[in-house]
């Protein structure tokens, strides 16, 4: 063992605003324990084991403790806060309770989804070390820029003084695009001892020290004619979240403002502070957990109006945003919906609880889903070199996305080259800033920037003679540097305040249910998307179909449960907590419509990054109705449901 380092070794940081600071409560400053997993010491040795060993040996005391509060039993505020991903988390137009008085048929229910856990294969990981007043931080992040930032604002460090590398992340599904306890605990460490600090997060630590998705409780009105035109639209959604100033809030009222039309609509949002390690983003949040109630909702609906689901949503369909009147930059959701019903088969659904074959029920489920277009900066660099080579330097991360094939592809594009011609270096902080690989906005930003940077080289070679006059000048290279913004107009995230930019879908899925032994397997599913132009067709796919994958997981599978009276989550393994493997998973079909929206981003492509997961779980849940008539409104859906 090295060196055994408390809170009263530590150097002091300096606070934060809380963006984006998984934790608002800086590591290891004082005594006083938040929350379950909170780090209160470090254990340095010289190898894996014997930290393990020596950290088994720390025997901490606690004083004054008091029995952790637990959602639902706190009391529910208004959701405020810097993190919340839309400015206002209350909204509405028109008069709900006149709507609901004016319908013919009226659904009123409740919804409730489970705490999940990103839980990426490659756990978070930092390496950091100084060299004098320089740190040097090797870590998975999602976002290297943000990290610099942050790093250095806690340290009291010009930012040039902070060096973050990140090529690769090892997946992170939103949990790596947060500063969390053990970046600045690194450092803090490799200051304290005078060498380099490495610390790897264990998968039961991944549970409590990188954000999670917090259990939700949905309540969604929703009024109709017989004909099936909405009069009111009303979701109200509440979370648990941390005690501590500047806690994420789910929004997961945004998919009812963007799917349909309707005089009426109202969105609240409400958290409970409890004693609970903080809840971030997770890959999908907001829509994800919100489509779950407001597309079963739907789904009520239409079996009490008669009227076929498809039918039901082609009949809300606004000419313009439902809440803002705003122009749609582009629409695509009748159209996904209208080749989805084609390729899933959908005109040959049978009545509710009529198909049987052997001992399995099988039901058809459909869920239309949306997601925002937010937006981020991005710069890039792009160099041509005499010998014929192109070179491309972003900062950007990549996650598994592909993002160095699009970065190829663009530049590909516009400069009328084979793209593996052209080199991508990326992941270092000195590279060319980017805000980050999260919120699907890569390609949009990443793509736009190069694209830009690009232009500018094809000009500046075309004024040369091309390659051959580069060669012929003596030159060694001709450099060009592009960057793209959101317009000066749009909101915090990027948002457009001009135009209703978001992202569609439709997803229909073909569910069997064991009558024996109450088990779900989804055989076939269908997905379809408006994504604006597709860039690299098969990442695309790639990305839905891992996102399809993960809306399955949120149906079916993933619930962590938080021990009450203990404050605790009770099973932090992946034995424990599952998730879908390869033996779950049936046929899948993915397939885009065409689109270009030039408002969205200068490529005309928006994010495909989190759509994916968005319409799964209640297509899922609507597809068992259809089977057993069973409604479930709780996920995931257990056996106990439908025995």
């Amino acid at each position: 063992m090295v060196r055994v380092i408390g809170h009263a070794h530590m150097p002091r940081l300096a606070p934060m605003p809380s963006p984006p600071l998984g934790h608002t409560v800086l590591p290891m400053q004082d005594d006083e324990i938040h929350y379950e997993g909170q780090p209160i010491a470090i254990v340095l040795a010289r190898t894996w084991e014997q930290a393990r060993f020596a950290a088994g040996l720390v025997r901490p005391r606690y004083e004054d403790v008091t029995r952790p509060v637990s959602f639902g039993e706190a009391e529910e505020t208004p959701a405020t806060g810097p993190t919340l991903l839309r400015e206002n988390a209350d909204e509405a137009v028109g008069d709900v309770e006149a709507g609901l008085a004016q319908a013919d048929f009226v659904v009123d229910e409740t919804y409730t989804t489970s705490d999940r856990h990103a839980n990426p294969i490659e756990p978070h990981a930092t390496l950091a070390w100084w060299d004098q007043d320089q740190l040097v931080v090797h870590t998975a992040t999602q976002g290297i820029a943000l990290t610099q930032q942050t790093m250095a604002g806690l340290f009291g460090l010009p930012p040039e003084n902070v060096r973050i590398e990140s090529r690769y992340t090892g997946g992170g599904f939103g949990s790596k695009a947060y500063v969390w306890p053990h970046i600045p605990l690194a450092a803090a460490a490799a200051k304290v001892c005078g060498g380099p600090v490495r610390l790897v997060l264990t998968r039961a630590q991944m549970y409590t020290l990188c954000g999670h998705q917090p259990a939700t409780r949905q309540h969604v009105r929703l009024g109709a004619t017989r004909d099936g035109r909405l009069t009111a639209i009303e979701h109200i959604g509440s979370h648990p979240t941390s005690r501590a100033p500047g806690y994420h809030i789910e929004n997961m009222t945004q998919a009812a403002i963007a799917l349909y039309a309707s005089p009426a609509i109202a969105v609240r949002a409400r958290v409970q502070q409890v004693d609970r390690p903080a809840p971030t983003p997770m890959r999908s949040p907001n829509e994800a957990v919100g489509m779950f109630a407001i597309e079963s909702a739907m789904d009520e609906l239409a079996h009490g109006l008669a009227l076929d689901p498809v039918e039901l949503r082609l009949r809300n369909e606004p000419e313009t945003d439902p809440m803002t009147g705003r122009p749609f930059s582009s629409r695509t959701l009748e159209a996904c919906i209208r080749e989805g019903a084609r390729r899933f088969g959908w005109t040959r659904r049978p009545p509710v609880s009529s198909l049987r074959e052997g001992r399995e029920l099988v039901g058809w489920g459909m869920s239309a889903c949306a997601m925002e277009t937010h937006r981020g900066p991005a710069s890039a660099r792009i160099r041509a070199c005499a010998d014929g080579r192109i070179v491309v330097e972003t900062g950007m991360e990549e996650i598994g996305t592909g993002l160095p094939a699009m970065v190829q592809a663009v530049a590909a594009e516009v400069l009328e080259r084979e793209p593996e011609t052209i080199d991508v270096h990326h992941g270092i902080s000195t590279l060319p800033a980017h805000i980050g690989v999260f919120g699907s906005m890569s390609t949009m930003g990443i793509g736009s920037a190069v694209h830009a940077a690009a232009s500018d080289l094809r000009g500046k070679l075309d004024a040369a003679g091309g390659f051959e006059g580069l060669r012929r000048s003596g030159r060694a290279s001709l450099e060009a540097e592009g960057a793209w913004a959101p317009e000066p107009t749009a909101s915090a995230t990027g948002a457009s305040r001009d135009f209703s930019t978001h992202v569609y879908g439709a997803v229909f899925v073909e569910v069997r249910v064991d009558t024996e032994l109450g088990l779900v397997r989804v055989c076939r599913c269908v997905g379809v998307y408006g994504a604006g132009r597709i860039i690299n067709p098969l990442a695309a796919r790639s990305q839905l179909t891992g996102g399809i994958i993960w809306g399955l997981g949120h149906a079916l599978l993933e619930r962590s449960i938080l021990e009450p009276g203990r404050g605790r989550f009770r099973s932090k393994n992946l034995a424990d907590y599952l998730v879908p493997v390869n033996a779950d998973i049936g046929d899948i079909d993915v397939s885009f419509v065409e689109e270009d929206d030039r408002h969205a981003s200068a490529l005309g492509a928006k994010g495909i990054g989190e759509i994916g997961a968005n319409g799964v779980a209640p297509a899922i849940a609507n597809a068992v109705f259809h089977a057993t008539g069973r409604r479930v409104r709780d996920l995931p859906i257990r056996i106990s449901d439908l025995l």
